[in-house]
C-alpha cells in the first residue's frame, strides 16, 4: 500500500462538502451521463504505465492537464481504496471565450474523490470519480475504465469514461483527457 505524502493538506478543501474515500456525498442523485473514450500507444509497458496511475507522486507529475496543478491529499491503493485530489486551474488561465474558468469546486479549484472498483495489474483499472460541486450539473459518479494492452511500439492505454455528469462535456474531458496522456508519455518516457 502506497502512503499518502506527509507534506500534503486539505486546506483548501471545505470539510463539510468532503466525505471519505470511497463514500458518495449524500444527496446526489444518479445519472445517465455521456460517454467518452481516449486512447494513445506510450512506448513503455503496462506495468510501468499501470503503477503511474496508483502512484501518487506520478499523478500529480502527469494527470493535470495543460498548466493546472494538483495535490494528492488522501491516497490507499486497494480495491476499495482510493484517494482525494485538488486539481487547480491556474489564476490566469482562460477559456476559448476568454472568461477565467470556474473550478467545480470553487474558483480555481476541482475536487475529486476516486474509489478503485476493480485493480488487475498490469491490464485494467476501475475508478469510481465524484466530483466535490454544488453545482447539481456535475453531480453523480462517473466510472473511469483505465485499459493497457500490448500495441505495436508500446502499450495503447484506453481512458473509457461512463455516465459522466451532464456539466462536464465530452469534447473537453477528451481534450483535457488527450492533454494528460500527452504528458504521461512524455513523463515515462523521459
Amino acid at each position: 500500500m502506497t502512503e499518502p505524502p506527509k507534506d500534503m493538506t486539505a486546506t483548501s478543501i471545505p470539510t463539510s462538502r468532503v466525505p471519505p474515500v470511497g463514500v458518495a456525498p449524500t444527496g446526489i442523485p444518479a445519472s445517465r451521463g455521456s460517454v467518452s473514450t481516449v486512447s494513445k500507444v506510450i512506448r513503455a509497458s503496462a506495468e510501468q504505465l499501470y503503477d503511474a496511475f496508483i502512484t501518487p507522486s506520478a499523478l500529480v507529475d502527469w494527470l493535470p492537464p495543460g498548466e493546472m496543478t494538483a495535490a494528492i491529499h488522501l491516497f490507499d491503493a486497494r480495491v476499495g481504496g482510493g484517494y482525494r485530489m485538488s486539481l487547480y486551474h491556474p489564476p490566469a488561465e482562460r477559456t476559448a471565450e476568454g472568461q477565467s474558468p470556474r473550478g467545480k469546486t470553487c474558483e480555481h479549484e476541482d475536487v475529486v474523490t476516486v474509489r478503485f472498483a476493480v485493480l488487475a495489474r498490469p491490464r485494467r483499472i476501475v475508478e469510481k470519480v465524484i466530483f466535490h460541486s454544488d453545482d447539481p450539473a456535475f453531480a453523480g459518479e462517473m466510472t473511469l475504465t483505465i485499459t493497457f494492452d500490448k500495441a505495436p511500439g508500446g502499450t495503447l492505454v484506453t481512458l473509457l469514461f461512463e455516465n459522466m455528469p451532464p456539466g462536464l462535456r465530452p469534447e473537453d474531458n477528451e481534450a483535457g483527457s488527450r492533454q494528460s496522456l500527452e504528458q504521461l508519455a512524455h513523463w515515462i518516457e523521459g
